[in-house]
């Protein structure tokens, strides 16, 4: 069975300003998540769910989901703050804001999950180098498989001009994952990179290897995602801005002895949309893949 591409596209946009998982960025109003489910099927996945607010849906559809759909085997599903959760604990967090996170909204699309899948984020260009990577890997392992895989980046070619960022630097013994810890605000200082972590900043190499939520799991990684759920909700469901997050979870497999993660790497540059800023150098990167025949000019023939 040829793997699934889970794409976390429920984001709010907050720095951002707006919804940017359905803004076009190419020649012919194609999305950013075009190019990587364009990539995705060139690379032997075999379809694609995607995780919305439904708030989103009726412009997710028009902009984006139907196109993709006349093209690859796609389908969504919603995330919500109530999903996952009892009467009472809905009632009792009636007052949040934020979303749940990125583990919360994989457990959303379990049962839309037959076979080994990746993961994406939806402002995030990859390159289809690490789509052949995992497609591969996903395709020659079974459902009950307990060694997993994910694609890190130099944190040097992940960062933005336009503001902080959140990466998850990763230390790797032997090939495989050791552990990804969350530094929430990496940025530039001068001519260097520093992560803000609890007032005090940390100088960093832009060396590091950097998760980018990148990972290919089989369906076995879901009884340790639910695992990390529960200890989230004992633990974290009641706080203001706390989330369950995927990176946090990959690494708490390995921690536990449940599994082991691969580390495979990217040569390629990443670039996304976290500030408005961002759009416009996306669009010259789309435009530059255009011209060197990376892309071809018309992406979809539906």
């Amino acid at each position: 069975m040829k793997p699934t591409l889970l794409v976390l596209a429920a984001g709010m946009g907050s720095r951002y300003g707006g919804v940017k998982q359905i803004d076009a960025v190419g020649q012919n109003g194609e999305c950013l998540l075009d190019f990587a489910n364009f990539d995705a099927k060139m690379s032997g996945f075999g379809n694609v769910v995607f995780i919305i607010r439904k708030d989103i849906e009726s412009d997710f559809r028009a902009k984006l989901f139907d196109r993709i759909a006349a093209n690859f085997d796609a389908d969504y599903v919603f995330q919500s703050r109530e999903s996952l959760l009892t009467a009472e604990e809905i009632a009792k967090t009636a007052d949040r804001k934020k979303p749940w996170g990125t583990i919360h909204a994989v457990m959303c699309a379990e049962n839309k999950i037959k076979s080994p899948f990746a993961v994406i984020n939806s402002d995030d260009y990859y390159g289809r180098e690490s789509f052949v990577t995992l497609g591969n890997y996903l395709s020659n392992i079974d459902n009950d498989c307990r060694e997993h895989a994910m694609v890190g980046y130099v944190l040097g070619n992940t960062m933005s001009r336009s503001g902080s960022v959140s990466r998850g630097i990763c230390t790797v013994k032997d090939g495989y994952l050791d552990s990804i810890v969350e530094n929430t605000k990496i940025s530039y200082e001068g001519d260097g990179i520093v992560s803000e972590i609890d007032g005090s900043k940390i100088s960093l190499t832009g060396k590091e290897w950097v998760s980018m939520n990148l990972f290919g799991f089989s369906p076995k990684a879901f009884e340790e995602f639910h695992k990390y759920w529960d200890n989230f909700k004992t633990n974290g469901l009641y706080t203001e801005k706390q989330e369950a997050l995927l990176p946090v979870a990959a690494s708490d497999i390995v921690k536990h002895g449940e599994g082991k993660i691969k580390f495979f790497t990217s040569s390629e540059s990443w670039f996304g949309m976290t500030y408005p800023e961002d759009r416009e150098i996306v669009k010259q990167e789309i435009i530059n893949k255009i011209k060197s025949g990376y892309y071809p000019e018309k992406l979809w023939d539906k």
